[in-house]
């Protein structure tokens, strides 16, 4: 079994924490090989005139060291 390091990122999205999720994952995958999971620690959204304007998380990336 290799070696597997985490890192934390924050991601937010008009859209949804699904999309906030993936987000991470696609602007980690920008300069990080291997990713092998993304764990979400918290989730929280902005709320503007008693509407959700955007959501926010706190993810847990991990990814295979060479």
């Amino acid at each position: 079994m290799g070696i597997l390091k985490v890192i934390e990122v924050l991601a937010s999205s008009t859209t949804s924490w699904e999309d906030a999720a993936a987000q991470a994952v696609a602007e980690a995958g920008k300069t990080v090989r291997g990713i092998k999971s993304v764990y979400i620690q918290d989730q929280s959204a902005t709320v503007v005139d008693g509407k959700v304007t955007e959501y926010r998380c706190n993810c847990k990336i991990t990814f295979a060291v060479d």
